[in-house]
């Protein structure tokens, strides 16, 4: 193994040992964790929804953009993926679904041209909401 994939290992376990909010650079990449619950990784949070379906996923994802009044809503849905690109407060959002297996979907947000983790945040917390009012 190269010593470069030996520090990113080495990186890698120690932020899954500490358990807090960590970041770091590898190359031209970000990659953070935090709680355990979201991956942050070059300007988008994603998070792992266990006991929700793609179309559970993509109609919370949907509704949580229309309940923010987001304009300029352009959706591509395939069978197993799709984003939702918009506009909320003059800033670009992109949200993204990913089916991984029967009733665990990743949604991935990425606010602004960047990524705004807090705002990012703030849409995931609102998807989780959806999801959790459907049940």
């Amino acid at each position: 193994m190269s010593r470069i994939n030996w520090i990113l290992c080495i990186s890698l376990g120690i932020l899954l040992i500490s358990g807090c909010n960590s970041s770091f650079q590898v190359g031209d990449k970000v990659v953070g964790l935090q709680s355990g619950k979201f991956f942050y990784t070059d300007g988008t949070l994603r998070t792992q929804y266990h006991g929700a379906s793609f179309n559970e996923a993509w109609k919370a994802s949907e509704k949580t953009l229309t309940d923010m009044k987001a304009l300029g809503i352009v959706k591509n849905k395939e069978i197993s993926k799709g984003t939702i690109d918009a506009i909320l407060q003059d800033e670009k959002v992109r949200i993204t679904v990913n089916y991984v297996e029967r009733d665990v979907t990743i949604v991935g947000v990425r606010g602004g041209i960047a990524g705004d983790n807090f705002s990012s945040r703030l849409i995931q917390d609102k998807i989780k909401a959806n999801l959790d009012s459907m049940k």
